[in-house]
């Protein structure tokens, strides 16, 4: 359907002209400019959702410097743009004519404020680029495509089958050679690539504009070089990419998630998550694609915000939130990253992430290698028994055995290994209860001929990690170290007024902490014990690790005592830095937007309405519609869910609270729920806007490390986002010219 211009004396439409058309925004101040701006009386009693959605204005309405190109095939607005430029007179010149867009009279006060208004809008926009440095270029947008020709009609049916075949090839994880990383020639492969077989099948079944292209062809040339087939990939990348991040763009406010660094074509790469609230107050978790790792932090830090700004288009200023699932050197690398986001952007507050338990992310944050050991060997654990169903029984078969005297337990420990345990809240206690069980199965699988070498070869890898007592006694400190955070962390994963109450008992954990901190010799002595107990019961002997002896040789008549060692090098140094991690990451910013979930009804209702967000709104006060008259909007806000009707049940998350209808009469409250929800820390309630990273991992699992494409990965995860076969051949005509005259 063409997009009209809603501006008076304009008839322009998408489908007659090259100009962008652009959405009222949601913003009610800024909408109320853009409305008075166009005087279409008509328009001012429609509300600024109804404006967003249903009308648009031309690029021919705003100042060439509100414009501006964030790609040879994206334009965009700025955020402060106001259209300033209309034709309020044509009109006149026939005055019998029906106009439909009626152009409101205004009063020579009206008139003259409205001038003033928009001259002291071009100042501060002139003083603004001024003192920006790096500014974008903004170009003369062409309001007329020249016409046709059959030539270039036919070169664009060519590209758009290309495009379509390579979309297909992504959607379906299908490599575009097939032959791994070295490529056809160097790999020895007699059959042609995956992409050339697609395009010999296509013309096959009747493709005429392929046919017509090759038909005179050599059969033993290959149709598309690689060089172009990457080119018109990463053209499918950004295509598909710029459809989310328009959305993004249109919620304003987002938040940053990054996960654990994957490997793909022999470097590592961080995959990146945009959280964000959609038009229909949804919360959705996105994939949006990959970031080379760097050495340096400063290097990260440099790169992911270029990516971001730059390249992807997103102002950090609206950035409400940033996460980071990592572990080992890159967890300490992120960190850094995180903060110097928060030196940039102080909202950009640094939180957890709901999809991972806390202490799975507090032991991924911990700089020790014992701590990381005891991580990748789970890791490597779960990923072995995931294979197949018969590794599997085999375990479920060893813990039958192990405990035969609690069958209760072996059921539940059963029951426990069908899902992913290492995320749970308490994966280390579940693996202190599976560790015997677990060297049974592997020495089980080792020497069983029933399975292949490379499985009884993995089976032996596990038990070497399992039969070192630094794994048993890095496990067990974990397990007993962490249980004071239990919790707490399964309160914040759990609805949303568990979350607000978890804020206030962030103080209980951290006295509970710092108390095991002040006897550590006392808790380090039972924690020991309990691990030199499990040692002689797997007849593993109680020593220190292999990489120290090697590294310290001890000096005559002198022994160091592996108590001592693990007191010094593991538990005073585990609960040390699990203390502080909490006070880092529960931060004064972030407490106080937790305790803003006292907005959502329920938690209202069980404070029996005796709540004091005013304290903690001036976080937001900037996002807000009209923040002068918070306080009158939020005890109207608790006065109407005070004395509600019997039949009508408070709401009891912030999803369910910004789907009423009615909370559009609180436009600040509205507002503040939409921030709030962008947070990382905060539940995804629709697993379906929760299935990228559940997508991303079925990708890593199905898909080779050499096989592996950013730009094949993107359109794979985000399979079901819309692409634009058009919008594809436009960018890449105009992002290689010389390869569509080639054509």
């Amino acid at each position: 359907m063409p997009n009209f211009c809603a501006a008076p004396n304009c008839t322009r439409k998408s489908t007659q002209s090259d100009l962008a058309f652009f959405r009222f925004p949601r913003d009610p101040r800024r909408c109320s400019l853009w409305v008075e701006n166009c005087r279409r009386e008509d328009l001012e009693d429609k509300t600024p959702d109804q404006l967003n959605k249903h009308y648009r204005l031309c690029a021919k309405h705003f100042e060439p410097s509100m414009i501006c190109k964030t790609s040879p095939y994206r334009t965009v607005l700025k955020d402060n743009a106001v259209p300033t430029v209309f034709d309020l007179t044509s009109h006149l010149n026939n005055p019998h004519s029906r106009h439909r867009k009626r152009i409101k009279v205004l009063s020579e006060e009206e008139l003259r404020k409205m001038t003033e208004r928009i001259e002291n809008c071009g100042e501060q926009e002139q003083l603004k680029n001024d003192n920006t440095q790096n500014e974008a270029q903004f170009e003369e947008i062409e309001e007329d495509l020249p016409p046709i020709t059959p030539q270039e009609k036919e070169i664009k049916d060519y590209l758009k089958s290309l495009f379509d075949i390579l979309v297909l090839m992504g959607k379906q994880n299908i490599p575009l050679d097939g032959h791994g990383e070295e490529g056809v020639e160097e790999s020895g492969a007699f059959t042609p690539s995956n992409f050339q077989s697609l395009l010999e099948s296509r013309i096959t079944a009747g493709d005429e504009v392929l046919r017509r292209r090759f038909e005179m062809t050599a059969v033993n040339v290959e149709y598309c070089p690689v060089t172009q087939q990457r080119q018109m990939l990463e053209v499918c990348e950004s295509c598909l990419r710029e459809e989310l991040l328009r959305e993004v763009r249109e919620s304003r406010f987002f938040s940053l998630v990054t996960d654990e660094a994957v490997e793909i074509r022999g470097e590592d790469h961080l995959p990146i998550f945009l959280r964000f609230v959609d038009e229909s107050n949804n919360l959705r978790e996105e994939f949006a694609g990959f970031l080379p790792c760097e050495e340096d932090e400063d290097a990260v830090f440099v790169s992911l915000h270029t990516e971001i700004t730059e390249k992807w288009g997103l102002n950090l200023e609206y950035c409400r939130g940033q996460s980071h699932v990592n572990s080992g050197d890159y967890a300490l690398k992120l960190k850094a990253v995180a903060s110097k986001l928060m030196e940039k952007y102080p909202l950009a507050v640094c939180t957890p992430c709901s999809t991972c338990a806390l202490n799975i992310w507090l032991a991924k944050a911990l700089p020790l290698a014992g701590v990381q050991m005891v991580l990748g060997t789970l890791k490597i654990i779960d990923s072995f028994f995931s294979k197949s169903p018969q590794l599997l029984s085999e375990l479920e078969n060893a813990i039958a055995t192990i405990h035969q005297a609690n069958e209760e337990r072996a059921n539940e420990l059963k029951e426990i290994c069908r899902t992913q345990w290492i995320e749970r809240h308490d994966a280390f206690e579940v693996a202190v209860d599976l560790l015997e069980p677990l060297l049974l199965c592997v020495d089980s699988v080792n020497s069983n001929a029933n399975f292949s070498r490379h499985v009884a070869f993995e089976a032996y890898s596990i038990s070497v990690n399992l039969e070192e007592f630094e794994f048993i006694a890095t496990l067990v400190v974990l397990k007993n170290a962490l249980s004071f955070t239990r919790a707490f962390g399964k309160n914040l994963q759990g609805n949303t007024l568990d979350v607000f109450f978890a804020a206030s008992s962030l103080t209980a954990v951290l006295h509970s902490l710092n108390e095991v901190m002040e006897n550590i010799e006392v808790y380090h002595e039972f924690w020991f014990e309990e691990a030199t107990n499990l040692a002689a019961k797997l007849e593993i002997p109680v020593k220190l690790p292999r990489l120290y002896l090697r590294q310290h040789r001890p000096e005559p008549g002198f022994e160091l005592l592996p108590e001592s060692y693990y007191k010094e090098s593991l538990s005073i140094p585990l609960v040390s830095r699990v203390i502080q991690e909490l006070k880092e990451i529960f931060s004064e910013t972030h407490l106080k937007a937790l305790k803003c979930l006292s907005l959502v009804p329920s938690v209202m209702g069980q404070m029996k309405f005796n709540t004091s967000e005013e304290s903690n709104a001036d976080l937001y006060r900037n996002d807000l519609p009209n923040p002068d008259t918070l306080p009158a909007e939020l005890h109207c806000w608790r006065i109407k869910w005070k004395h509600r009707g019997k039949d009508v049940d408070l709401p009891s998350t912030i999803y369910q609270t910004l789907q009423l209808s009615e909370v559009k009469f609180f436009p600040n409250v509205y507002s503040f729920l939409r921030v709030l929800c962008t947070l990382p820390v905060i539940k995804v309630e629709s697993s379906k806007y929760d299935c990228g990273r559940k997508r991303l991992r079925a990708y890593l699992s199905d898909t080779p490390a050499n096989h592996r494409s950013k730009s094949l990965a993107l359109l794979n995860i985000n399979y079901e986002v819309r692409h634009d076969l058009d919008l594809m051949v436009d960018t890449y005509s105009k992002m290689y010219p010389e390869k569509v005259d080639e054509q």
